[in-house]
């Protein structure tokens, strides 16, 4: 078989339970590299509170332009308590938002799928929840937590005011739209507009450019515009009514998650954070578990590294154009769970409990 060109991956274990499902995902690369002729070449490095406790910042400028080099970034987790009293400016988070603002990631793909596996994990009732299968595409560098101005200030008679400036441009919005329109091309060809138009100018010109980006250039695709707060609702009434949601990235964060607590686990859901396509085609992208780093488990090798691994089937998609060795990744962890093998997160009567590298290995033996 011929061997294909080095791609460069970079893996930034983080903190927490970060580095167990780090390894995981190292040795299914490996695995590919071994069996599939595939020449990923890994690198890794410290990021968040790992980084700090050694260099005095979350990350440092070296691994900075590491992942500007690498065709891909898969990261742990990153924070914990033993770092919330930093300075706002050192905080293991900082990392995770320098990393997206600079890499120019402005869209963020959170999968919430139901396993028909863990259906009974769910907090919602079977029916409502058997089947899940949506796409939230966050925009993800501007809204709310980037806008200017912002601060805490003084006001005349003693108190203090918080700012915040909730502000979009056409450019921002019809980018982060167009990959929802284009991935909507490759599942049910459906997406739902998510903003506040009634309340916010900025949310009534988020719906009139996604309205004239589908005019133009997406006219095959259903698109629906919903209040987020309505989107909220029925998330929780009738999730399946949805495909893909494309929402700013105040509501995207927290419908996001709301989505990721219909599946029962946040342990099996992974994301990726894209940029855009360089001449050549190929694109900036990090990928990382939804779950944090979990630092009451860490160590003890009961963490669930499914997530982090599906992140990395998520590279082999949008990074990599590897369809096919993705779609035999994700087959293996369906083949695993069907097996009965679970970690103490999903755990239930009739199943058996394994480790972190158990989990790692069971997937590894599917692959074969």
């Amino acid at each position: 078989m011929i061997k294909v060109k080095k791609r460069k991956m970079l893996l930034l274990p983080g903190d927490g339970i970060g580095p167990e499902v780090i390894v995981e995902v190292k040795k299914i690369i490996e695995w590919f590299n071994k069996n599939k002729s595939l020449d990923f070449e890994i690198d890794e490095d410290l990021v968040g509170g790992s980084s700090y406790d050694k260099h005095g910042t979350p990350i440092t400028d070296e691994v900075f332009y590491k992942a500007l080099e690498s065709e891909a970034v898969i990261l742990g987790a990153v924070g914990g308590p033993k770092w919330d009293d930093l300075e706002f400016s050192k905080k293991p988070e900082r990392a995770l938002l320098k990393l997206r603002k600079e890499l120019k990631l402005f869209a963020n793909l959170r999968p919430a799928i139901c396993f028909k596996q863990l259906v009974n994990a769910s907090s919602l009732k079977p029916e409502i929840v058997s089947g899940l299968d949506i796409m939230i595409v966050r925009e993800l560098t501007g809204g709310i937590y980037f806008g200017e101005p912002r601060g805490i200030k003084l006001v005349d008679n003693g108190e203090r005011k918080g700012i915040n400036t909730h502000v979009y441009t056409s450019n921002e919005i019809q980018r982060v739209a167009k990959v929802a329109f284009d991935l909507s091309k490759k599942r049910n060809n459906k997406v739902t507009s998510c903003e506040k138009s009634n309340v916010m100018e900025a949310g009534q010109l988020w719906k009139e450019e996604v309205q004239a980006l589908h005019d133009k250039e997406y006219k095959e695709v259903k698109l629906e515009h919903m209040l987020a707060d309505n989107c909220a609702m029925q998330l929780l009434r009738n999730p399946k009514q949805f495909d893909v949601i494309v929402t700013d990235n105040l509501f995207g964060d927290i419908l996001s998650d709301e989505a990721a607590m219909l599946t029962g686990s946040l342990g099996l859901l992974p994301s990726a954070s894209l940029g855009a396509k360089d001449k050549n085609g190929n694109i900036r992208s990090m990928y990382e578990p939804v779950h944090g780093s979990a630092p009451d488990i860490a160590g003890k090798g009961v963490a669930n590294p499914i997530a982090t691994i599906l992140s990395f089937a998520m590279a082999l998609k949008y990074s990599l154009n590897l369809d096919k060795e993705a779609d035999k990744l994700e087959k293996a962890v369906q083949n695993v769970l069907d097996d009965g093998l679970r970690t103490k997160d999903i755990l239930s009567k009739g199943t058996k409990e394994v480790s972190t590298t158990q989990m790692g290995d069971a997937i590894i033996s599917k692959l074969k």
